[in-house]
């Protein structure tokens, strides 16, 4: 990352910036509607959850977050895109590697690709895998790759980290430390947007939460504004009675 796109998310750490701002944002596939004038805003150091059924649109907001995808209609916007800065980190719901490599060359190889020195020790410390930083990709279990996927996404220090199912089909161990990780890095300032069907690790984390269902955005707000608002004591019965 350069000294400029340093100072970008330094400020939006220190102000509350808005670091992501998704417009009217749809997106079609043929005849079928997915996303329909979707819009919100994600602010830095908080994280925000996309939770909804199978089939709302989640993934396909993500990617186009990530830009991998362009909407058909509406806009994205994120802090320090046009400049030369990585501003975005994606992982994707079941990332890959070369699988020769170590895990610290896996870091090695990704600061390769932007500007500035990049601390492979300290990205590895930052997600916890520091004793494992000679093991081969091969090697690893599924949560350390997805671990490994997550160092991947800091480096550079991108201001926005999107996320696809971080902790998908991972022991209740291993998810709470990912969710512990993705705390601590929007602590550090990072704004969040993940997608997740994992409500427990939503009612811990997210600062908002946004609820997709037949192609738009049916509700937003906190956890508990969200059990409120529904009259509901559990996430799930709110998404229950949302959706």
């Amino acid at each position: 990352m350069t000294a400029e796109g340093s100072a970008v998310a330094s400020d939006a750490e220190q102000t509350g910036e808005t670091v992501l701002e998704v417009s009217d944002v749809s997106r079609s596939f043929g005849d079928l509607s997915v996303l329909d004038g979707i819009s919100f805003e994600v602010e830095a150091g908080s994280v925000a959850c996309l939770v909804g059924p199978n089939g709302s649109g989640k993934t396909t907001l993500i990617r186009i977050v990530a830009g991998l995808l362009a909407p058909d209609d509406g806009e994205v916007s994120v802090a320090g895109s046009e400049d030369d800065e990585r501003a975005v980190g994606y992982l994707a719901q079941q990332p890959a590697f070369r699988r020769q490599f170590t895990v610290s060359e896996t870091i090695s190889f990704y600061g390769s690709l932007v500007d500035g020195e990049t601390d492979v020790g300290a990205i590895l410390d930052r997600v916890g895998l520091s004793p494992v930083a000679d093991r081969r990709v091969d090697a690893l279990s599924g949560g350390m790759m997805r671990l490994l996927g997550l160092a991947g996404t800091a480096v550079g220090d991108p201001p926005l980290l999107v996320l696809d199912e971080p902790s998908s089909g991972l022991d209740p161990m291993m998810t709470r430390h990912i969710t512990d990780v993705i705390e601590s890095l929007s602590q550090e300032g990072n704004a969040v947007l993940l997608a997740t069907h994992d409500l427990r690790s939503v009612e811990r984390i997210a600062d908002e939460v946004l609820v997709l269902g037949r192609g738009g955005l049916v509700a937003s707000g906190s956890p508990g504004a969200l059990r409120s608002d529904t009259d509901t004591e559990t996430l799930e019965d709110a998404m229950d009675a949302l959706t």
